[in-house]
This record gives C-alpha cells, sequence and structure tokens, in this order.
C-alpha cells in the first residue's frame, strides 16, 4: 500500500504534467493562429525550388529537428554522440531540401 507521502507526489506530478501539456497546446495554438498565416504569406510564390529558397527552409527544419532530438535524449548527445549527429545531419538536410525543391 503506498504511503501518504507517495500518493501526495502521485497527485503533484499529475498535475504538473497537465500544467505541462495545457501550456503547449496554447503555445501551439498560439503559434498556429499567429504564425502561419505569415508563413504561408512568404511561402505563397513558391520558395525557390533547388536554388536558395528551398534550402534556406530544409536547413532551418534540420537544424530544429536535429536540436530537438539532441536534447531530448538526455543532453548527452550533444557532445557523447556527435559522430553520428554530423552525418545524419547532412543527409537529412539534403532530404528535405530536395523534397521541399520537389513539391514547389
Amino acid at each position: 500500500m503506498p504511503s501518504n507521502k507517495d500518493l501526495e507526489e502521485r497527485k503533484t506530478t499529475t498535475r504538473l504534467f497537465l500544467v505541462i501539456a495545457v501550456v503547449v497546446v496554447a503555445l501551439v495554438a498560439v503559434l498556429v493562429i499567429f504564425v502561419a498565416p505569415s508563413v504561408s504569406a512568404a511561402l505563397e510564390p513558391g520558395v525557390g525550388g533547388l536554388r536558395g529558397g528551398a534550402a534556406v527552409a530544409a536547413f532551418l527544419v534540420t537544424l530544429c529537428v536535429i536540436v530537438v532530438l539532441m536534447v531530448s535524449a538526455g543532453g548527452d548527445g550533444l557532445i557523447g554522440e556527435i559522430q553520428f549527429t554530423l552525418p545524419a545531419f547532412f543527409v537529412f538536410f539534403l532530404l528535405i531540401w530536395v523534397l521541399i525543391a520537389w513539391v514547389f
């Protein structure tokens, strides 16, 4: 039988998780409402094919994804796994670049 302290910690953890989830959902909603129209307007004529626009967009997407993956790996991905992260970054960058250029 769990003690009262354990039950209280469980309740606190659940409340904290729910607060964080609500904050994340609210931030995503604000991002979609306010940022999506400007991004849509910027990409309206296309992102420039294999010239510069697709490369910039692919670089930003790749950089964001790699940073999120490295931080979520516990922090040791920043230094301990750099030999795997750099080649993955360039492969992912090339893949996203070609796919964005192909769509537009």
